[in-house]
This record gives C-alpha cells, sequence and structure tokens, in this order.
C-alpha cells in the first residue's frame, strides 16, 4: 500500500527522496525542479522543464531539505528554498484537493451533507468519504470508511465547504472515477503535509 492510499502496481513509476534516500512511488513524493533564477520551484503537476528533484510528502522532510542545503545537492548547483517553502507547498495541495472535488461535484459524482453522504455510503456509492478536520467528532463518527475506499480529513470545513460552493461542509463523498483517483493521490499528499487526518474517529477509518 502506497501513500495516498492506493494498491503499488509493479510497473508504477519510482523516484528516490533526497531526504530519506528512500525510493518509493511517485505518488508519495513532491516533485521540485531548480527555477532560472536558481529557486526551488513546487512541480506538483510534474510538468515543469529540469531535473526532477524528489521529496517525500512529508512537512518534516521538505523542511529538512531547505534547511541542510540538500535541494542544492541535489541539483548539483546552488539553490535557494523561498521562506516557508512547506507552507507553500501546502498551500498549493489544498488548492488541488478543493478544485478536484469541485469538479468532482460539477460532473456528479460528489455530494455533501450528512443524509446525503449516508445515503450514498449505505448503498456502496461512495469510494472516499471526506470530513473536516474541525468538524464535531461525535457527528463524523456517526459515519464509516466505504468498503474498499478511502477516508480524509485533511481539509478543514471551510476549505470543503469551498468545493461544494457553500460557507462550510462537514461531511463529503466521492463515487468512483477519475477525479476521484486523483482525489485520493492529492488528499494523501496533502495529509503528509498537514501531519494528520483531522483527528476524526469516523468507524471503520482504515
Amino acid at each position: 500500500m502506497s501513500r495516498g492510499g492506493l494498491i503499488k502496481d509493479r510497473d508504477e513509476p519510482e523516484r528516490r527522496c533526497i531526504v530519506t534516500g528512500e525510493v518509493q512511488p511517485k505518488r508519495g513524493l513532491i516533485r521540485f525542479v531548480a527555477g532560472p533564477d536558481g529557486s526551488v520551484v513546487p512541480d506538483l503537476a510534474e510538468k515543469l522543464p529540469g531535473r526532477g528533484i524528489w521529496v517525500a510528502a512529508d512537512r518534516a522532510a521538505i523542511d529538512k531539505a531547505a534547511a541542510k542545503g540538500l535541494f542544492s545537492r541535489a541539483a548539483k548547483a546552488p539553490v535557494k528554498a523561498p521562506e516557508g517553502l512547506g507552507d507553500l507547498v501546502e498551500a498549493a495541495l489544498a488548492r488541488r484537493v478543493i478544485e478536484l472535488v469541485s469538479l468532482a461535484r460539477k460532473s456528479g459524482i460528489a455530494v455533501a451533507g450528512f443524509e446525503k453522504v449516508k445515503g450514498w455510503l449505505a448503498e456502496g456509492r461512495a469510494k472516499v468519504l471526506l470530513q473536516a478536520s474541525d468538524g464535531s467528532e461525535r457527528g463524523k463518527g456517526k459515519l464509516w470508511t466505504p468498503t474498499g475506499g478511502r477516508w480524509f480529513g485533511c481539509l478543514s470545513a471551510s476549505e470543503l465547504g469551498l468545493s461544494f460552493g457553500r460557507d462550510h461542509v462537514i461531511h463529503g463523498a466521492l463515487a468512483a472515477g477519475g477525479l476521484t483517483d486523483k482525489v485520493i493521490l492529492e488528499a494523501g499528499r496533502l495529509t503528509g503535509l498537514r501531519g494528520h487526518d483531522g483527528s476524526n474517529t469516523a468507524a471503520g477509518k482504515e
């Protein structure tokens, strides 16, 4: 099982983290490149030109890479990590998750609200359960992780609300689909950056 909750495929590309030295699937790592001005640039979409520098999707790992000059060692050239690099990556990942869930909602494969989410879970339609990190533990504990699916608590109620065009959302669910697979990937990375799963007590949480 890889970071992000998907079963590792034997053909899945792997990269080495410059901090831990461990080789692992790309989905559990964040790509950086050296910009033209010698600055370290996060490449979350993995499309920027240049040699990729890979760091585990973990706040401590990114902070260590910036503090210990590991980006320069990996780039084999003097490069400078911007101040608060971990914060920048976290904010960018949060935006990606919010936007992906929003696209899933517009595609009809995402719902919000306790009763709708509970209905999807009961019907076996939900593949992912999303719950706000700052929501009521009692309320969140009344729902459960989809069988064979995933649970994430890395977004706040206001962030999850942005995905559904509301002020606040505590419970959300996604059906199977390509967008949902992308949410699983990015939410897994965001969980690593935020260092918690929202301290949720959802029944059967994996």
